[in-house]
C-alpha cells in the first residue's frame, strides 16, 4: 500500500495543475474544477490496472478529466434548471421596485423567451443554454459537446437570429 500511495502523490504532483487547467476551462468555476480534479484522481486510482502504457499516463488522466468535467457541467446545468423552474420570481426585490405596466412588459417578454427556448430542438437548446446560462465560448461548447466549432457558430447564429425576429424591433438596440 505504501508504494502504491507514494506513486499516487507523485502523479498528484506532477499532474495536478494540468488537470485543474482541463477542468477550470470546461467548468469555469474554481471548486468545481477541484472536484473534478479530485474525481479525475479518485478513478485513475481505482483503473490504474487498465493503464497499458505508462507513458501515456498524462493523455490518459487528461481524458478522463475532461470527460469528468463534462459530467460535472451537465449535472450543474440540471440542477440549475430545477432551482430556476422553482425559483420565486413573485418576491423578487427587483420586481417590488418596477411599475405594473413594465412588470407586465417583462413578464410577457420572459414568457416569449422561455417559451421559444423550449421550442428549440435539444440540440440547440444545449448550445444556447451553455452559451447564455454558462457563458462558454463556441470552442468550449464543441469540446463538451463533441460537435464542429462552426456547427456551434451556426446554430447559436440561427437561435440569435430567430429569437430577433420572434422579438421584433420593439427589444434590439
Amino acid at each position: 500500500m505504501s508504494k502504491c500511495s507514494i506513486d499516487m502523490r507523485e502523479i498528484c504532483n506532477l499532474y495536478n495543475k494540468r488537470l485543474y487547467q482541463i477542468a477550470y476551462c470546461i467548468t469555469r468555476d474554481h471548486y468545481l474544477a477541484q472536484d473534478v480534479v479530485q474525481e479525475t484522481l479518485i478513478k485513475a486510482l481505482k483503473k490504474m490496472e487498465t493503464l497499458e502504457d505508462q507513458g501515456k499516463l498524462g493523455a490518459w488522466l487528461s481524458a478522463i478529466a475532461t470527460r469528468t468535467a463534462i459530467d460535472f457541467v451537465r449535472k450543474e446545468r440540471r440542477t440549475k434548471e430545477r432551482i430556476q423552474d422553482s425559483f420565486d420570481f413573485e418576491n423578487c426585490p427587483e420586481r417590488n421596485n418596477i411599475d405594473a405596466g413594465k412588470e407586465a412588459e417583462m413578464n410577457l417578454l420572459q414568457e416569449q423567451i422561455y417559451g421559444y427556448v423550449n421550442s428549440l430542438s435539444p440540440d440547440q437548446k444545449r448550445v444556447f443554454l451553455l452559451k447564455i446560462k454558462h457563458g462558454l465560448k463556441e470552442r468550449e461548447i464543441a469540446d463538451i459537446l463533441q460537435l464542429n466549432p462552426n456547427t456551434v457558430k451556426t446554430k447559436l447564429y440561427r437561435v440569435r437570429q430567430q429569437l430577433k425576429e420572434l422579438l421584433g424591433d420593439r427589444y434590439s438596440a
